[in-house]
């Protein structure tokens, strides 16, 4: 009898017997899958997919005893540890007691070709010893962390956070294999940059791409994540945020339209979504932002820019 095939690591667990353990999925389409569980000691041989997947430990303390796709290995795993599945390998895996796991792939199809952009070589991603066992990374922790938070804010990750952070992890995973992606230098040409920030504008309510942006200044998105940063002082999707924020204030500011198509007309999928990012960029809800402006004595204190992360 023929094993049913699975175009996705997600696919596969939720398809399955394993599937009352997901606590969360979410996927930006195309770019990356993210899936949290949480399961009791357990042995299972998980089917060949087309992905990379990046497993994070969440609370530590477990025994594993697998084979990812480098040789079996058995090891102790602890909080923030990382375990990385090879793609299109059968692997299996024993757990010795209960755990909860963040796990994030990386459809080969994607990524293969951002490598090859990056790098300029034959694009592999078989990350050898990084396979056999557990490893640490507070570059790819960071990455995750802020990855996860920003889903908690705005629900489904858009396209051009969940293709930064895949650069990032990425970028870090070939550091650690010893294989590191050349830095890019400088930051963008003076027509790239004007023309990046028009797009952004002209599409603020679109889910609009990493790739998208990169081909409007003619790089590989690798580079122009990080020369449009230098360029502009934070990455796309910071300046994306601050754009949209920018915009509601003028709508909540100028206009009588509920909090709900203001959401819409700036790209966000609800109200809620708009006040949690409002909240944290504004310290208030769009509602009291509305009410403080139209208060002549409030005013002035309102028009600083929105505090936005910094410049992460």
């Amino acid at each position: 009898m023929t094993s049913p095939s699975y175009s996705s690591f997600n696919q596969w667990f939720s398809d399955g017997p394993f599937a009352t353990y997901i606590r969360t999925m979410k996927s930006p389409g195309g770019f990356l899958n993210l899936m949290e569980t949480a399961l009791p000691a357990v042995d299972m041989s998980d089917p060949a997919v087309p992905e990379l997947v990046l497993h994070c430990d969440l609370i530590g303390g477990f025994g594993i005893n697998a084979d990812l796709g480098a040789g079996r290995f058995s090891a102790t795993s602890r909080s923030g540890d990382f375990l990385l599945t090879a793609p299109n390998f059968a692997n299996s895996v024993s757990v010795d007691s209960y755990h909860q796991i963040r796990s994030l792939s990386f459809p080969v199809g994607y990524w293969r070709q951002f490598l090859e952009d990056a790098t300029d070589r034959v694009p592999s991603l078989d990350f050898g010893a990084l396979h056999r066992g557990t490893f640490t990374s507070g570059t790819i922790r960071s990455a995750q962390r802020q990855l996860w938070q920003r889903c908690d804010e705005e629900g489904a990750p858009s396209r051009l956070l969940a293709q930064a952070a895949g650069c990032e992890i990425l970028a870090e995973l070939c550091r650690l294999a010893g294989s590191p992606l050349a830095s890019a230098r400088g930051g963008l040409a003076p027509w790239a940059e004007r023309r990046c920030l028009e797009l952004m504008h002209a599409r603020l309510l679109e889910d609009i791409s990493l790739d998208e942006l990169a081909a409007e200044a003619r790089l590989s998105p690798y580079h122009f994540g990080r020369m449009f940063k230098q360029s502009v002082g934070v990455p796309p999707r910071v300046y994306l945020t601050r754009l949209r924020v920018e915009k509601a204030c003028d709508l909540l500011e100028q206009t009588n339209l509920p909090i709900t198509q203001i959401a819409l007309e700036v790209g966000y999928s609800s109200n809620q979504v708009l006040a949690r990012v409002f909240l944290k960029h504004m310290r208030m809800s769009p509602s009291d932002y509305r009410r403080a402006v139209r208060d002549p004595v409030r005013q002035t204190s309102l028009h600083a820019p929105p505090a936005l992360e910094g410049r992460q």
